[in-house]
């Protein structure tokens, strides 16, 4: 009967009279672990399979949280009956990012997480104060129910916050802070009317939260943006006083970038046109006249273009990425080109350029007509609107930043010196030793805390798969060419 009378967790908080009448239930028989095993089944039926998306996974598990806190305040039930949903969040690539986004997506701070990100006195998150001590009365001590878990401290169970209780199905808020930077990052990059005061609210707001020192890099991209904004002023207003014929052509707006402190950025190369080439050179010859010593390195792939594409019946205004624009601009000399000859002209992949195309298609500005070749759409024909390209949300999302994978891949490489070196001498190892040698001498670089052993076999099967790494009787040796 008080399994039946369960409320559905996303109901809170209408449903907290039904909780609250659950909870008097619960005090009067001796029906929890009944509750117990059906909510943990109900959670792992509706919620534990591919077709939902992780943000309704964790936004029903927040729900879970208020209403099982209002039911148990030990937390115990939570504590156990969400145990498959936190296992199965971290199997879910995206979980991260939800999270973060969750927490500073909102600008006005409706949302669950940004509330509870919002609150002046958040829960620690540092390991180190998981104290036993209550700061209550001792006469209002209440002991945990008989199915706790021994091994965990009650005090720091019970204070814990919605925040704290999604880190820490990681274990870990760096995480979380790289995930925020890249996100920062990209908000920062590709977006024109960012607000720069609920960014450094953000900032501060997570200071609390995690600590100054984690944020410190956050910090400094923000400063780079206000320091852009200044150097951007600078130079326009030198420009403004040159003769017309001196002016340039266009407007160049740099985002000068302290490239320590920002997230590793994906490599694509870009062949730009030569007069927007002469241009940034030009803009780094005064930028190097205004800071003396300095100079820039561009990053073509990054950023926001605005520009005006005028056909023969209509004119666009779009804000593209300086890919789409630079591939557009090949079109201004020549209207009509081969997807293997432009991959050439702008030194990109086919595939990748294919897709940097698509944004022309959907806008009716080329068609593809035969297939493999390209033509600008001067005057727009009623059967184009019927063939029109619908772009995919992940193509038009793309991230300028280098991805986790990406990252974890580039931070095991450094490590792949050392590994041949101890296979050369030790000739033959297995995982855990090649594990257990790396923790006890790589001291330099990216913290091998954060690559756990699966990611570390995953890494040396492929290197198997490359032919550089030999895999047999469970342990590992270079091939012969290479010993």
């Amino acid at each position: 009967m008080v399994c039946k009378a369960w409320p559905p967790p996303a109901d809170f908080p209408d449903s907290r009279p039904a909780v609250e009448d659950l909870k008097y239930c619960l005090e009067r028989t001796d029906q929890r672990q009944q509750l117990l095993v059906s909510l943990k089944a109900a959670l792992e039926t509706r919620l534990l399979h591919p077709g939902v998306n992780t943000c309704d996974i964790i936004t029903l598990y927040i729900s879970a949280i208020k209403a099982l806190r209002v039911l148990d305040p030990s937390m115990v039930i939570l504590e156990v009956a969400c145990e498959p949903v936190r296992r199965y969040l971290r199997t879910r690539e995206d979980t991260v990012r939800q999270i973060v986004a969750g927490l500073t997506g909102d600008s006005d701070g409706t949302g669950d997480l940004a509330v509870e990100l919002s609150k002046t006195d958040p829960a620690s998150l540092e390991t180190g104060q998981d104290s036993e001590d209550d700061s209550g009365e001792p006469e209002d001590w209440v002991p945990d129910p008989v199915d706790a878990d021994p091994g965990k401290s009650s005090s720091k169970r019970r204070s814990s916050d919605i925040i704290s209780l999604l880190v820490s199905i990681y274990g870990s808020k760096d995480l979380f802070i790289n995930e925020y930077r890249s996100l920062l990052a990209d908000r920062l990059l590709h977006q024109f009317s960012f607000s720069p005061e609920r960014e450094i609210r953000n900032v501060e707001l997570l200071k609390l939260r995690f600590g100054e020192a984690p944020m410190h890099f956050c910090e400094v991209m923000l400063k780079d943006m206000a320091d852009s904004r200044r150097i951007n002023a600078n130079i326009r207003e030198e420009d403004e006083k040159r003769p017309a014929e001196e002016q340039p052509p266009f407007g160049v707006y740099a985002v000068i970038l302290s490239s320590e402190f920002w997230p590793p950025f994906k490599e694509e190369k870009l062949e730009v046109p030569e007069h927007i080439r002469e241009a940034l050179e030009a803009y780094c010859r005064k930028y190097e006249k205004l800071k003396a010593m300095r100079t820039l390195s561009w990053k073509h792939t990054l950023g926001l273009v605005t520009m005006d594409v005028e056909l023969a019946d209509r004119t666009l205004s779009v804000a593209v990425t300086p890919v789409q624009a630079v591939v557009l601009l090949y079109f201004q000399d020549q209207a009509t080109w081969t997807l293997e000859a432009l991959s050439k002209a702008v030194k990109m992949p086919v595939a990748l350029l294919r897709r940097r195309m698509s944004v022309w298609l959907q806008q009716g500005v080329l068609r593809e007509e035969p297939a493999g070749t390209f033509s600008v759409v001067e005057e727009e024909r009623p059967q184009d609107r019927d063939n029109m390209v619908l772009i995919d949300s992940d193509d038009e999302s793309d991230s300028g930043m280098a991805s986790q994978a990406d990252q974890k891949e580039e931070e095991l490489l450094l490590f792949w010196t050392y590994i041949q070196a101890m296979l050369t001498n030790l000739e033959s190892l297995s995982l855990e030793r090649i594990y257990s040698m790396l923790r006890m001498f790589v001291v330099t670089g990216p913290a091998l805390a954060e690559i756990d052993l699966q990611e570390l076999q995953a890494f040396l099967q492929k290197k198997v798969r490359d032919q550089q790494l030999v895999y047999a009787a469970g342990v590992y040796r270079l091939p012969k060419s290479c010993s």
